[in-house]
This record gives structure tokens, C-alpha cells and sequence, in this order.
């Protein structure tokens, strides 16, 4: 049962997109004047990997066709577990550079305990649960999946 305060869905932006994310689109997105907290998260294609012992020099995600309905899923969870008054989550897909922003989730909820516990088990169920895939090439010519 979503812990809905209005009746509204909490839930007002989910998106995998293949252009660049905006942290204000995502931030605005979940404006409430009833929130007294707002947790935000944004993921960067850093540039390293495997521990810090390799160089990063690409970097592309793949998402399957089911991912928008598996994100959905996961932001459901969250708003069923928490007293999530607006939510908002967009990971972006296709070829990205090393300081791009990959994923960009919000939580506003009446407080920010909840706020920052909700905004976390979005991230990490995003990234467990949605299946989008990272596909990373390094400066010494190998080639790795992550989450395939």
C-alpha cells in the first residue's frame, strides 16, 4: 500500500533515455511543499575501474525492452515502503564519456531520514533489479560486461 498523502502517484518522473540527463529536471520533478526532505543521487561514468587498477577509456549501457516496466516495478516498491511524497529516476543509455551523468534519482518525503533511506533503496534496487547492462572498454584494450 502507497503511503500517499494527496492521492497523487508520488511516482512523476521514470525515464531510460540515450541523451543527456538533467540533476534540475530530476530535482524539480519532485518538488512538494509537504516534503521536509529531499534526497538526491546522481551517478558519473568515472574513469577507472576494477578496483582502480584500470583506465577507463569507454563506456556504453544497454537496457532491455522490459527495463521502463522493471523500473517502474522497483519505484512502486519504494513508494509502498516509505512515505514518499515525489520520486523521480532517469539512467541514461548509449555511448557516454568519463564525467557524464549516468543515473539521476530524487526522493522527497516528509522527512529527511526517510528521504535519504528511500532515495538509497532506489538506487540500489535500479541498479540491481532493472536490467541495464555497462559495457566498458579499457586503455589496455580489454573489454568487460558489468551486469549481464
Amino acid at each position: 500500500m502507497a503511503r500517499m498523502y494527496d492521492g497523487q502517484d508520488p511516482i512523476r518522473l521514470l525515464a531510460i533515455r540515450d541523451t543527456p540527463l538533467s540533476v534540475d529536471e530530476v530535482f524539480g520533478a519532485v518538488g512538494d511543499d509537504a516534503a521536509g526532505g529531499t534526497a538526491l543521487f546522481v551517478g558519473t561514468v568515472r574513469d577507472h575501474d576494477r578496483d582502480g587498477d584500470s583506465e577507463v577509456t569507454g563506456l556504453s549501457y544497454s537496457a532491455h525492452p522490459t527495463a521502463d516496466a522493471e523500473l517502474r516495478r522497483v519505484a512502486e516498491k519504494v513508494a509502498a515502503d516509505f512515505p514518499v511524497r515525489a520520486m523521480a529516476a532517469v539512467h541514461r543509455v548509449g555511448d557516454l564519456d568519463v564525467g557524464d551523468l549516468a543515473v539521476v534519482v530524487a526522493v522527497s518525503c516528509p522527512h529527511r531520514g526517510e528521504a535519504f533511506a528511500a532515495c538509497r533503496r532506489l538506487i540500489d534496487d535500479l541498479k540491481r533489479e532493472v536490467p541495464i547492462w555497462k559495457h566498458q572498454t579499457f586503455a589496455d584494450g580489454t573489454e568487460e560486461w558489468v551486469g549481464a
